[in-house]
């Protein structure tokens, strides 16, 4: 079946009020200016954004040794509102106080700084 006649997923809505209440230290966009957006369906078939992280398409749910994790790079891979990035510190100031980080860009290439953020 090709792409254009496969059936649309639905997403489901995941924001309240322009926040993301099920995610503790996610930031509240309300008055912004940055405008909370649905999950989408990427080109693989996998719902981003739906802080489930749980489609069947998804090579999280489909890994093995053979499994090259570049797969998962990319822009597709990544939600704009609804992403786990947000969820530090440094993101939050950027968004609720249009604060630009203190820190420089680059982050520790092996640790990640948001894990048990969400």
């Amino acid at each position: 079946m090709s792409k254009d006649k496969e059936p649309k997923k639905s997403v489901p809505e995941v924001d309240l009020d322009e926040t993301l209440p099920h995610q503790i230290s996610s930031p509240d966009f309300k008055g912004t200016g940055t405008k909370m957006e649905a999950p989408f369906v990427n080109e693989h078939g996998v719902v981003i954004g739906d802080s489930f992280y749980d489609s069947e398409n998804s090579p999280l749910n489909n890994w093995s040794k053979d499994t090259n994790p570049e797969v998962m790079a990319g822009e597709e891979w990544v939600h704009p509102t609804n992403d786990i990035g947000w969820n530090t510190n440094m993101n939050r100031d950027l968004i609720e106080k249009k604060a630009p980080p203190k820190e420089g860009m680059l982050r520790h290439p092996t640790k990640d700084s948001s894990y048990g953020k969400d």
